[in-house]
């Protein structure tokens, strides 16, 4: 019997959101059994939670958002992630601002502190999501999708497809667990276009973003040193990996075609109804 895990002891860190640009103090420490993942907006007066999970996703604009008791949260997806793939069943989330801070715009440094704190086996079976069936959810355009399918462990395999030369299509297939997390996927940071800069900037988006934490391409080609020569299609899996975390704790295997949040959390959606 696999049991429920959570931290060990807290954990904490300051920086700024990869949207907002604000600064933000995030706080995670040990939860009860069966508390899942939980998120607090400690810099509101009631204090409110948002359950981390899909029947509360109300965004997918350039990052997923949760919204529950009035408060929302977004860009939880590298942060989900690390818990994702750490095996943390429960876990409480202080956070003093709307989101999370975006370190290096990947998931490692998530991933190494809690590692580095560790994790302590709880007296409660994990509550594992078994899916026995195919689950699938097309893009309107016919070429983006995302399925679900029985799988025995946790399994990812993603095709990006991108107009431009420098990257054009990538594809990565990779069994999740720890070890191949944090050397495969982990490292992999968020990306940007060049000319979309301002635009972005313009929405309100990418304030906080830099060339620490994003990288940038433009027609030329790569503004800063890549982890991977694949890194957008590895960081779309980390994506993946955050966003199916909002179902649950998943076994199957995810297959998924120039996907993002919007399709990611529909799908988990589905699952998430079926089992709860």
């Amino acid at each position: 019997m696999q049991r429920q895990r959570t931290l060990k002891d807290k954990i904490s860190c300051v920086g700024v959101g990869l949207h907002s640009g604000k600064e933000v103090r995030l706080v995670m420490k040990p939860a009860d059994v069966d508390s899942g993942i939980i998120f607090f907006r400690t810099d509101l007066p009631t204090r409110p939670k948002i359950h981390a999970n899909a029947a509360n996703v109300t965004a997918t604009l350039r990052a997923t958002t949760l919204e529950e008791n009035g408060a929302r949260v977004f860009t939880i997806e590298h942060l989900m992630s690390a818990l994702n793939a750490c095996n943390v069943d429960n876990c409480e989330i202080e956070l003093d601002a709307e989101e999370p801070p975006v370190l290096n715009g990947n998931s490692i440094d998530f991933f190494k502190m809690i590692q580095a704190t560790g994790l302590i086996e709880q007296n409660k079976e994990r509550k594992i999501i078994r899916v026995d069936k195919i689950y699938r959810v097309d893009g309107e355009e016919g070429v983006r999708f995302v399925m679900a399918l029985p799988y025995d462990g946790f399994r990812v395999s993603f095709v990006s497809v991108n107009p431009h030369p420098l990257i054009g299509i990538q594809y990565g297939d990779f069994e999740i667990t720890p070890e191949i997390y944090a050397k495969e996927i982990a490292p992999a940071r968020t990306i940007a276009y060049e000319k979309e800069v301002a635009a972005l900037h313009a929405m309100g988006l990418g304030l906080g973003g830099n060339l620490e934490n994003v990288i940038v391409y433009n027609d030329k080609g790569w503004l800063n040193k890549l982890n991977y020569p694949d890194e957008l299609v590895r960081h779309k899996i980390l994506d993946v990996i955050g966003d199916m975390r909002l179902a649950g704790i998943l076994n199957c295997h995810i297959i998924a075609a120039a996907s993002g949040h919007a399709l990611n959390t529909q799908i988990a959606k589905k699952i998430f109804a079926d089992f709860n």
